[in-house]
Order: C-alpha cells, then sequence, then structure tokens
C-alpha cells in the first residue's frame, strides 16, 4: 500500500451513527477485504467527587495531533496487512453517551484486524495531543486523565 497523505482527523462535536454507518457503506465495493474491526470511544457519565460528568470538552494541538495520527497509522500499516484505516477524533463538546472517537480498520484477515485495532487505539491513548475537560452537570470542570 502506498504512503497515505496526512489527513485531518478531527471532527467538530460528537462522531454520529449516520457518519460511522456511511464510512461502513462506503467498502461493500471493497471486494478484496475479508475483514473490519471498529473501535468507537463513548463518553461516559462517571461521578467523581460526587459530582457527575455530563459532557466532555476535546481540544487539542491540532498539527501536532495530526502528525501523531499519520504516524501512527503509517506504523500500523508497516506492522499488519491491512486494506485500510480511519480515524477520526471529537473536538468541542460531545455529551455523555455520544460517540468522541471513531477506529475503522480492514484487512483480508479477520486476525490482523483485531491485532491492529488494539495496537492503533493504545497509541493514540498514549501518543496523541488531544485533552478533554470533564464537564460537571453543575458547570463546574476537570482536566480528564486517560486510563
Amino acid at each position: 500500500m502506498k504512503k497515505a497523505t496526512k489527513k485531518n482527523v478531527f471532527i467538530e462535536g460528537a462522531i454520529t451513527p449516520e457518519f460511522i454507518a456511511n464510512s461502513i457503506a462506503k467498502h461493500q465495493s471493497k471486494t478484496q477485504i475479508g475483514a473490519h474491526d471498529i473501535f468507537l470511544g463513548q463518553v461516559r457519565a462517571d461521578t467523581l467527587e460526587g459530582k457527575r460528568v455530563k459532557a466532555i470538552d476535546y481540544t487539542a494541538y491540532e498539527a501536532m495531533a495530526n502528525e501523531k495520527f499519520h504516524e501512527i497509522r503509517e506504523a500500523t500499516f508497516s506492522k499488519y496487512e491491512l486494506s485500510c484505516m480511519h480515524i477520526y477524533h471529537s473536538l468541542g463538546t460531545v455529551d455523555v453517551g455520544e460517540i468522541c472517537l471513531f477506529v475503522f480498520v480492514s484487512s483480508p484477515h479477520r486476525k490482523e484486524v483485531f491485532d491492529a485495532l488494539h495496537y492503533v487505539v493504545e497509541e493514540i491513548k498514549s501518543q496523541v495531543p488531544v485533552f478533554g475537560k470533564e464537564v460537571f452537570e453543575d458547570a463546574s470542570y476537570q482536566w480528564k486523565t486517560n486510563k
């Protein structure tokens, strides 16, 4: 597979079910693909110190984050036999229950997609400069830590 151009992975607000469905539907014509795997990161209604999270407000160093997403993408393609990969991350406010991260990998074989998806998500969480501010129901907030 040829090297991909660097892409902007960011979407303003939540990633909608329609966006996800359209991404999947576009792959029906790619008949060399035998397996897909998808990760959907969803905002949880955590309760911290007695306060309930109602949303996460995402910010990023966009240029640096897009560069890091590209590096992770290229490393994944060199490590696994993939047909394609799509990564999208929210910016701005995403309410509880909405999708904030969508990773979609495809390959001729299922083992590759399972392994590659796990690798990609862990690399994103550990390396990409995206920051989430947890907004509580009382309008207070705190910066989120990745777990």
